[in-house]
């Protein structure tokens, strides 16, 4: 009896097949990109004025391809041992919280405020980020990596 001819299958994909947009679950926390960008110290007179405002801007960055929903909270207040040796006390002014979306690879730009009412050195890095795909179905967002600490000087002139 002969055996049939063995038939080699060959696999291939078209070359313009779109990868999927859908980020893995390990990806899911690094979704958005966070940068602060604020002066590396400032000068404020305290005896004239005694609260310093200093403008800070955040961007956002979405990693992905898909559309994502953000949610940025700056009510957090690191504990003593996030920021050791650093004076914690400093306020964000104006809206705590901010919700938007993001397209894909979109970027956005926050202008947030921060207060001081001491000279010293601070970490601006609190505010806490969070963002879930839009089409997914889950009543939280999830945390997205912090960066390491945004350190600002504040002197008295």
């Amino acid at each position: 009896q002969e055996l049939p001819e063995t038939v080699l299958l060959k696999f291939f994909r078209p070359e313009n097949t779109p990868v999927p947009a859908r980020p893995t679950p390990e990806q899911l926390s690094n979704l958005i990109k966070t940068s602060l960008h604020y002066p590396e110290s400032f000068n404020h007179s305290f005896t004239q004025k005694s609260l310093c405002l200093v403008p800070v801007t955040l961007l956002l960055s979405n990693c992905s391809q898909a559309v994502v929903d953000v949610m940025i909270d700056l009510r957090h207040k690191p504990t003593s041992s996030e920021a050791p040796e650093i004076h914690g006390s400093f306020t964000w002014l104006g809206q705590t919280q901010y919700k938007l979306q993001l397209k894909g690879q979109e970027v956005y730009s926050l202008q947030l405020k921060a207060c001081f009412v001491h000279t010293g050195v601070y970490n601006l890095g609190t505010p806490r980020v969070f963002a879930k795909l839009v089409d997914q179905v889950t009543l939280f967002e999830t945390s997205q990596q912090n960066s390491m600490p945004a350190l600002i000087i504040i002197n008295n002139i």
